[in-house]
């Protein structure tokens, strides 16, 4: 499954490339809200999909952390 792949791909990288990955995200879902606002944006469900990986990055940082603890 896709999400299985990019959780593992997650899981195998460090912590300074996940907090790459969540700024690049966070960028990109700005972009998607702003194209939305300007009705420019056509497939909405992206918007969606980039919260959920957002929220993947942001739990794989908080499991890295409390392990290295």
């Amino acid at each position: 499954m896709k999400t299985n792949k990019y959780l593992e791909e997650l899981r195998s990288s460090t912590v300074a490339d996940l907090n790459a990955q969540l700024v690049d995200a966070k960028k990109e879902l700005f972009n998607l809200r702003f194209q939305n606002a300007t009705n420019q944006l056509d497939n909405t469900s992206r918007i969606k999909e980039v919260r959920k990986n957002i929220a993947r990055i942001q739990t794989i940082i908080t499991e890295k952390e409390k392990v290295a603890q």
